[in-house]
């Protein structure tokens, strides 16, 4: 039989092509190949760089007799979730209404309508740890489909009518003061004093909470909510999560302590962490958290950035199958690289030890104090990262994901502007120039692209909302109207068909039908769609001037605040557009001819902490952005203009009365 992968745009997808299984993309052709053959779809979803999908593709798919089963029995179709993120949400709700888990690899067996009638995730080839074999499976699947079919196609319609039903949110009510505030509260609660982060293992990058945490001690003054975020920012630094050679962020912790990563390193994670460290470096001047944004920064540029601008989705957790081999060390092959006295010196700092922190005696590089001779530590990761650049490397799925390239212009752009790297405002830009050029098809946006070529399946409301927080960002850094404009344009598709009389959604009222329209109001590891999709519309109300915009994203998280008080480490990123929205938010425009005096004017606006606040720099009425209309120099010298909640301020033309005019009243 064919396998029909050879052609898709996913690396994921591409990583199966060449098994004998006759894969099938999702799509109406695989369903209605079903319903001709009479027999359920055997429905496989994952990602590139998710280890146990590479050990049950190893144990199962690349099988010839296993997949001989599979091809008999079923039309088997595979899916990348990170391309499919809407698929994969309407069949995750499923298998954990069934199971009481997910995760992935995700096996769904469906009728040929679609309907999941039994739900699993990895299945191993013999039976283990209570697990049933896959080959169990199969065969079970097959002898119910054949027997019982009425029953199946029964249980298949009452599991959709049930994950079709919509989560109450209770009445919208605005995000006050005291309900963030209670938030913090709750928080405190779940937090770690000892290591950082909120509950116990794993431990997954907080990024959303964490920019929640900084807004609301730059609101209230309050130390505990910075301190929570310093102490998990701190700790996941030093932490083995965190590549102390070549920067970036691990996907997560197996461990409490942050020592052992799940080696994968996503886009997502690192493009929210970069803003977060940068925005605690702004709080506090902690010079280790600059140092995490700069390293972080580079990473997203140097390992992620592809020929055509974009930024790859991510790097596999495995290298040549085996789990973090680039990455661990001993103590004896650092004193192989480093020689007799730096070996053991650098052993001793990076917390490689004799037993090991790893699996086989190697540890994990942790950091848990800054050296005390910086030109000697230089000089060993230096030398670290060229012998470790000689190893063989992890794969990378270079596929362009929209909203994941949107968090990474948002940092790229604030990196630039709050730390002069001109770099990154120029990858920043060379990113949205390729979604804008790619991805932006016929007013609407593609999901994703590879090679410069977008493919087919539709942006859903993250990419919209995440991408116009990103050209918002882009929009301040470079003062270019064309950035405003198209996140405007992406606000409107987002207003016209991700919202009508029954609420938010995170597919478009015409995208493909599936069994249920699905929507989840709750982070992940990236802010949910509708919270994304409200920051942006706050921010491009202040930018534009724009109620209509302000209306919609107070309007979304009103929708939220039973969320955001029953379960705040589900709603991060609505809780800090909360943060913005009582901040007004402040809204700076520095107008007058480029040189040391605006210069001097736009790096007190962009110090301010306060919570969503949007500055604009340049000339005088400059063509396509509106906080500059009709706001002159003074005197002859540029001005600053401070707006804060529909109210403006006079002009100042000096650093110490544009500092008195951006604190809070």
């Amino acid at each position: 039989m064919p396998n029909r992968l050879a052609s898709a745009t996913s690396p994921y997808l591409l990583q199966h092509a060449g098994n004998p299984v006759a894969w099938w993309e999702w799509g109406p052709e695989a369903f209605e190949e079903a319903r001709r053959r009479d027999v359920p779809v055997l429905l496989s979803v994952g990602y590139a760089a998710c280890h146990w999908c590479h050990v049950m593709a190893h144990e199962s798919f690349e099988d010839e007799a296993t997949a001989a089963r599979m091809n008999g029995g079923f039309v088997c179709v595979k899916v990348d979730r990170e391309e499919r993120p809407d698929v994969d949400a309407v069949y995750m709700t499923a298998t954990q209404a069934l199971t009481g888990q997910g995760g992935w690899p995700m096996t769904v067996f469906t009728t040929p309508a679609g309907e999941p009638f039994y739900c699993g995730t990895y299945y191993p080839p013999e039976p283990r740890h209570g697990m049933p074999s896959f080959g169990q499976v199969l065969t079970a699947v097959s002898e119910a489909w054949t027997t019982r079919r009425e029953e199946l196609e029964a249980a298949g319609g009452r599991i959709a009518a049930g994950i079709a039903s919509r989560l109450d949110l209770g009445a919208p009510t605005p995000l006050s003061a005291e309900l963030l505030d209670r938030a913090v509260d709750a928080l405190a609660g779940a937090y770690d004093e000892r290591f950082g982060g909120f509950g116990g293992a794993p431990k997954f990058p907080p990024s959303m909470l964490l920019e929640f945490l900084i807004r609301n001690a730059a609101r209230t003054g309050g130390e505990r909510a910075l301190s929570m975020a310093r102490g998990t920012l701190e700790a996941m630094a030093r932490g083995g999560i965190y590549d102390q050679l070549g920067g970036g962020f691990a996907r997560y912790a197996v461990d409490a302590q942050w020592v052992v990563p799940h080696f994968e390193k996503m886009l997502y994670d690192n493009a929210l962490l970069l803003r977060v460290y940068l925005h605690l470096w702004r709080a506090t001047g902690e010079e280790w958290a600059r140092r995490v944004a700069d390293e972080t920064a580079a990473f997203l540029v140097r390992d992620l950035g592809t020929p055509e601008g974009g930024l790859a989705s991510a790097l596999d957790a495995d290298t040549e199958g085996v789990e973090g081999l680039t990455y661990v060390w001993t103590r004896a092959q650092l004193q192989e690289v480093l020689g007799p006295d730096d070996g053991p010196w650098a052993a001793d700092l990076f917390g490689v030890s004799d037993r090991g922190t790893f699996e086989h005696g190697t540890s994990t590089l942790q950091l848990p104090r800054d050296p005390d001779d910086p030109e000697r530590f230089a000089s060993v990761r230096r030398r670290l990262v060229e012998a470790r650049a000689r190893r063989p490397q992890p794969a990378r799925d270079d596929k362009v994901v929209t909203a994941w390239n949107g968090l990474a212009i948002a940092a790229l752009a604030d990196h630039g502007v709050l730390t002069g790297a001109a770099e990154s405002i120029a990858a920043a830009r060379r990113a949205a120039e390729l979604i804008a050029a790619t991805h932006w098809v016929d007013g609407r946006l593609r999901r994703v692209s590879r090679d410069g070529v977008a493919g087919a399946p539709a942006g859903v409301l993250e990419d919209y909302g995440d991408l116009a927080e990103g050209l918002l960002a882009l929009h301040q850094a470079t003062g270019e109207g064309r950035w405003l404009e198209l996140a405007g344009d992406l606000l409107d598709v987002v207003a016209g068909q991700f919202v009508d009389e029954d609420g938010w959604h995170d597919t478009a009222a015409d995208a493909e039908a599936l069994v249920h329209r699905p929507f989840d109001p709750a982070d992940g590891p990236a802010p949910a769609g509708i919270a994304a999709a409200a920051g942006a519309a706050v921010t491009y109300g202040a930018l534009a001037g724009s109620p209509r915009h302000r209306e919609l994203g107070e309007a979304a998280l009103a929708s939220l605040a039973r969320l955001v008080t029953s379960a705040p480490r589900a709603a991060g990123w609505a809780a800090a557009v909360g943060e913005a929205l009582l901040a007004g938010p402040l809204e700076v425009a520095v107008s007058g001819p480029a040189g040391p005096e605006r210069e001097a004017l736009a790096a007190t606006a962009r110090a301010a902490t306060s919570p969503g606040a949007v500055v604009v720099v340049g000339e005088p009425d400059t063509p396509g952005v509106p906080l500059l209309a009709d706001r002159p120099t003074v005197g002859g010298k540029p001005a600053a203009y401070v707006c804060r909640g529909f109210v403006c301020s006079a002009p100042v033309t000096d650093v110490s009365a544009l500092g008195a005019a951006m604190s809070p009243s």
